[in-house]
């Protein structure tokens, strides 16, 4: 799995490459975050390559808001396609996620939290 990471600022922001994001590629995402989410407070992952998402993949993304949070840091997602932010509402995972349109829409809410208000809240 080949993850792209640009350090905007304080905000590190994580393109999660697609198609998806399953059982068969769900412990490699998380080895590879594992030093991001270690090393940064302010992470963003960028979906919209993702067409797909099992519960492996739900259960990886949750792991990481916990770690982060657990070290006082924040997850915020964004660019979700339509299929994926089905399922996030299928199983009411856009209630625990802050998820915003754009990346820009998600770097504004760390800059000033409560500017931008997340989707679906």
């Amino acid at each position: 799995m080949a993850i792209v990471t640009l350090n905007l600022d304080d905000v590190v922001v994580v393109e999660v490459p697609g198609p998806s994001l399953d059982a068969s590629n769900s412990k490699d995402f998380k080895a590879e975050v594992g030093s991001i989410l270690n090393s940064s407070q302010k992470v963003i992952f960028d979906l919209e390559h993702l067409g797909f998402v099992d519960s492996s993949g739900l259960g990886s993304i949750l792991s990481c808001l916990r770690q982060l949070n657990g070290a006082g840091g924040d997850l915020k997602l964004c660019g979700m396609t339509k299929p994926v932010r089905a399922l996030f509402e299928l199983v009411r995972m856009h209630r625990i996620f802050e998820i915003y349109e754009s990346r820009d829409e998600a770097l504004a809410a760390f800059k000033s939290p409560g500017s931008v208000p997340p989707l679906g809240r």
